[in-house]
């Protein structure tokens, strides 16, 4: 039953949530998106400010976008939850304030960046390196990295992306590299492009487009967050099944807008393709069904008793 009691314990397990996500994921989110939208956007467009401006407002309406969607949806139907948030008083920020703030988001990167970008960076580099040659597991030279280990899985994946315009083996391993944390998709890219006599960004611009450039962009920001995220995801949510349910669903909008991106854009740029275009076509009516024309009626009171623990 709701009472006076059981409402206090439910927001205090929410700030609980929202203080234990903002200090996993929040902390690092303005660093992470940036180091991903600074890599295409030197690489592709001339270091332009709008395709970062853009990239928050896609990121903004996704969030909008997908609010409305499930609500209109069976699973998410139902009678209103009750949920009191306190917000907090505000005041002007002070400078122990700030430089306390620096100093934990600033030490919980350099943390992260000694122990799992470090790590990952050095597996990358291995299975990049290392692989069969003529029946015999050798050391690769730069010429010969299509036939390592790393470029074996990625070949084996890499049709999953080719509607998104970037179905190479290196894009898709920058990708998979990236749940483990996303500043990973920049040193990924780095090791995998940055052999040769040609600069990463260099080799970047002959192996993207601006539109298949800027859909690998919205696909890694819109996707499956790192894992530091997911396990904060799991963690408050305490339930495997909503942990999966976020996981699957934020991989399957981004693959949607990625996919509409790369085949609309690619009627401008010479790249047309008619099955990928009737499938963005398609991705694009279900959404503006569920935004505009799906029909939703919205409870205003409760009808039954809501135990809140």
């Amino acid at each position: 039953m709701i009472n006076e009691k059981n409402v206090k314990q439910f927001n205090e397990k929410c700030k609980a949530i929202f203080d234990e996500i903002s200090k996993d994921v929040v902390g690092q989110k303005e660093t992470v998106e940036c180091t991903v939208i600074a890599m295409i956007a030197g690489a592709l467009f001339g270091g332009s400010a709008l395709v970062a401006t853009s990239a928050y407002f896609i990121g903004m309406a996704a969030i909008v976008v997908s609010g409305i969607m499930l609500k209109k949806t069976k699973m998410f139907a139902g009678d209103p939850a009750p949920f009191v948030m306190e917000l907090p008083a505000y005041h002007m920020p002070t400078v122990k304030n700030l430089l306390r703030s620096m100093w934990e988001r600033g030490w919980s990167f350099i943390k992260k960046a000694g122990t799992i970008i470090l790590l990952s960076s050095i597996v990358v580099w291995f299975l990049s390196f290392f692989g069969f040659v003529d029946g015999a597991f050798t050391f690769l030279a730069e010429d010969q990295l299509d036939k390592s280990i790393l470029a074996f899985i990625g070949k084996g994946l890499a049709w999953l992306f080719a509607p998104l315009g970037f179905g190479t083996w290196q894009a898709t391993v920058a990708s998979f590299t990236g749940l483990v944390a996303k500043e990973n998709i920049v040193g990924t890219m780095g090791i995998l492009y940055g052999g040769g006599e040609l600069t990463v960004y260099q080799t970047l611009a002959q192996n993207f487009t601006g539109v298949t450039a800027y859909s690998f962009l919205v696909f890694n920001l819109l996707c499956a967050p790192c894992f530091a995220a997911i396990g904060a995801i799991k963690r408050e949510m305490n339930n495997a099944k909503w942990t999966w349910f976020a996981i699957g669903y934020q991989c399957v909008f981004a693959y949607a807008v990625a996919l509409m991106i790369n085949q609309f854009g690619g009627i401008f740029n010479g790249n047309f393709n008619i099955f990928g275009f009737i499938a963005a076509l398609a991705v694009l009516g279900v959404i503006v069904y569920m935004l505009f024309f799906k029909k939703y009626k919205e409870a205003t009171k409760m009808e039954k008793d809501v135990k809140v623990k």
